[in-house]
């Protein structure tokens, strides 16, 4: 035989209904999402969904046999040849739409045009991945087939043959689910557990140990250097140098004295439960006299322990350095395996540690104590209101919060936005009319008077949520599988495309896969806030007599290369 009848022999293995249905799922997530992608990522989404299409296509001919419709052999052969036809029109047709809009997409958030060799890298990727997984799949069917000829064996005299295939689906399905979660699930974060505690082991190249005593880590701190963690390091050796705080004070004015902040942390090692790596940043805390400072700000992190710096940084120049920051670690973990399979340590996390700082802060005198803010951006802003019960409890505690980038599986976030004001739309909500809660979702070049568009009666403590239209962390959802969201109802953000649609099952799995490259866009798109915390923190924790101008000032200093001091 030759080698073209064995691909044609090869080729006639595949249901044609299955392929037929494969192509639309790979047409369709070629399709416009929030960021734009490279080759790598578009052409795994590409393969999933079209594997996902295949397996579609194999049922419903599979429910079509089985309702008894008449399917001659001729007729499978003229579909096929048509089938044939339409993916030479079709395949070209998707990579062509996905680099074109693309380079829409590139060219709205300021990016160069994707690479030319962009469409073909897609499809060899997709390929490669949609037959891989059918493989898996044909591989479980082989076995289901084998079980259900074991149990006709066993049982065969009183158990009949469809409902030995059940069983035999049931018993595989549990089977498949038992090994992923049990095996590789588990078995796979035990591994990156171990992998990234290695690398937490590490230091960031650049970053030295600090010798200020305001900052843990240093040679007066309770908490040693090698157990602050990689990220612990690197925030607490970070800062603006001087000249960055001299020219906002010579800008906007500021007569107060030049700090140097106070930056509290404590490694996930440092303690042996949650609650003891709390303790001890609130012992750094007491070390350092932050109860002192005009500002305290509780920051829960990411996932490995990372602090974003423009968040500190921001706050930090905004009152002079006259501030203390208190964070810590809970996971040697990046915050996408946490996304995935770990979602009750950081809100545990962001719990105690507020819990410890509000206690020992309670303890005070009213008059006498650093105004309270919490914050978080990511995972960080899941966890954080993770210390809270409701709206009301923020307010009770706490003198403001900033939540940025918050994924859509926050509780509190939900059910905040779920309860806007009717017409006001999900990705920038208006509750109680701007009263306590607001929302900010500006593109790079937006509004910077964005949050003060409900007017200035805007109450103390002020809570402040900034999300990016194209921010797929923010809008990633199972319910994306069967609904459509309302912020692809409403309309749209000015950095999301027109063109945007919803689909069942492929805009979720084009969600999911943004939420890998959600970080990659540039600032004020996508997962990237760089600029923003300067609007965010003025909005919450404004220093008297602070104005507009002053925080177009303080936005134009973070946006500056950050320097390690």
């Amino acid at each position: 035989m030759t080698s073209v009848g064995r691909f044609r022999r090869w080729l006639r293995r595949f249901s044609g209904p299955g392929l037929a249905v494969a192509l639309v799922f790979f047409a369709v997530a070629l399709g416009p999402a929030l960021v734009p992608r490279a080759a790598f990522y578009q052409g795994a989404v590409a393969g999933i969904c079209a594997a996902i299409g295949y397996g579609v296509g194999v049922l419903l001919a599979w429910v079509v046999r089985r309702a008894g419709v008449p399917w001659s052999r001729r007729g499978s052969r003229w579909f096929r040849r048509v089938l044939l036809v339409a993916a030479v029109l079709v395949v070209p047709w998707a990579l062509w739409w996905n680099r074109t809009w693309q380079d829409d997409l590139r060219a709205l958030f300021g990016m160069p045009p994707a690479e030319s060799s962009h469409p073909f890298v897609v499809l060899v990727l997709a390929l490669v991945v949609a037959l891989l997984l059918l493989l898996v799949g044909r591989g479980l069917r082989r076995v289901t087939r084998w079980v259900t000829r074991l149990v006709r064996r066993v049982v065969g005299r009183w158990v009949p043959l469809p409902v030995a295939r059940l069983v035999a689906v049931a018993l595989v399905a549990w089977l498949t689910v038992v090994v992923l979660d049990g095996t590789v699930v588990r078995g796979g974060l035990a591994a990156l557990n171990d992998v990234y505690s290695t690398v937490d082991e590490g230091t960031a190249e650049g970053v030295v140990q600090p010798t200020d005593p305001l900052r843990s880590g240093s040679p007066d701190s309770l908490v040693a250097w090698d157990d602050l963690g990689l990220q612990g390091r690197t925030f607490v050796a970070g800062g603006r140098p001087a000249a960055h705080f001299e020219e906002i004070a010579q800008r906007t004015g500021r007569t107060a004295p030049l700090q140097e902040p106070i930056r509290a942390y404590a490694g996930l090692s440092t303690g042996d439960t949650l609650d003891e790596v709390a303790q001890l940043v609130v012992a750094e805390l007491d070390r350092t006299d932050a109860w002192d400072r005009s500002v305290l700000a509780v920051v829960t992190a990411t996932g490995t322990g990372w602090v974003d710096p423009s968040m500190a940084d921001a706050l930090e120049l905004l009152w002079g350095g006259d501030t203390a920051i208190a964070s810590m670690q809970y996971s040697y973990l990046p915050s996408w395996v946490s996304f995935v399979g770990d979602r009750s340590t950081p809100p545990a996390a962001g719990r105690a540690l507020f819990e410890a700082v509000y206690e020992r802060w309670s303890q005070l005198p009213a008059d006498a104590r650093p105004a309270l803010y919490v914050a978080g951006i990511s995972l960080g802003s899941y966890g954080s209101q993770g210390a809270f019960s409701s709206l009301q409890d923020v307010e009770a505690r706490t003198d403001g919060a900033l939540w940025v980038g918050t994924p859509g599986f926050t509780q509190l976030w939900g059910e905040l936005t779920a309860e806007r004001d009717p017409g006001s739309p999900q990705i920038t909500p208006v509750l109680d009319d701007g009263r306590t809660v607001r929302w900010a979702n500006r593109p790079a070049d937006g509004d910077d008077r964005q949050l003060w568009a409900l007017g200035t009666d805007w109450s103390q403590p002020r809570v402040v949520y900034d999300q990016h239209a194209s921010d797929g962390v923010v809008w990633w959802s199972p319910r994306l599988v069967l609904n459509k969201p309302d912020w692809l109802s409403e309309p749209r953000g000015s950095d999301v495309l027109p063109s945007t649609r919803w689909y069942p099952l492929i805009t979720f799995w084009q969600t999911t896969i943004d939420l890998f490259v959600a970080g990659s866009a540039p600032a004020g798109h996508g997962h990237n806030y760089h600029t923003e915390y300067a609007d965010g923190w003025s909005a919450i924790a404004p220093p008297d007599g602070w104005s507009d101008d002053d925080t177009a000032v303080l936005r134009e200093v973070v946006a500056l290369v950050e320097s390690v001091a």
